[in-house]
């Protein structure tokens, strides 16, 4: 039995492309859902990961979730165990345990190699695009990213990529690690 609040399944549902007269899109429809809960409990979400999931035998509904670096995420522990979701992107700063702190990546290389043990299809290292873009640090300098820090984590088979935040501070930083992701 699905546990879910159905006002929000129901939303979501006309988001994926449903039949309503209030669209919240208009005739354009998502392809997925991205998991990025960072209040609240983490109660249901594994059940929200399986409802949005049985919408895939009509069209490919992805799942996506950006849990903090944490291993693992309280808020979405259950629901990643589902082994549902396509794309994982960790969250590796604003966390000082499991972030690059003070020219030391080894507390974001342990958690990495122990996010890369969930059942997802890729995993993506999350990045601030700028030391202003995670005011709780985990900026890593574009030459230090691509010298020390990519070459250990592409060695998993479930290396997806690198994901950035904030476009609002991107300075260039992506058009600096694009050629070593």
């Amino acid at each position: 039995m699905m546990r879910c609040n159905l006002p929000i399944i129901f939303g979501i549902i006309n988001f994926l492309g449903g039949q309503s007269s209030s669209r919240p899109l208009g005739d354009a429809t998502l392809d997925g859902v991205d998991f990025d809960i960072e209040t609240s409990s983490g109660q249901f979400w594994d059940d929200l990961a399986r409802a949005l999931s049985g919408f895939s035998q009509q069209r490919k509904v992805y799942l996506a979730a950006a849990p903090q670096c944490f291993f693992p995420d309280a808020k979405l522990d259950t629901a990643i165990k589902t082994g549902l979701f396509d794309y994982v992107w960790v969250q590796f700063y604003n966390n000082p345990q499991c972030q690059y702190t003070n020219d030391d990546a080894n507390g974001l290389l342990k958690a990495w190699s122990q996010w890369t043990t969930v059942q997802a299809n890729q995993v993506f290292l999350g990045l601030p695009a700028a030391p202003e873009a995670a005011n709780s640090g985990g900026f890593i300098p574009a030459d230090v990213l691509t010298s020390q820090v990519l070459p250990s984590v592409k060695n998993s088979p479930k290396y997806g990529g690198v994901m950035l935040w904030n476009k609002l501070f991107h300075n260039g930083y992506s058009a600096a690690i694009k050629g070593s992701v």
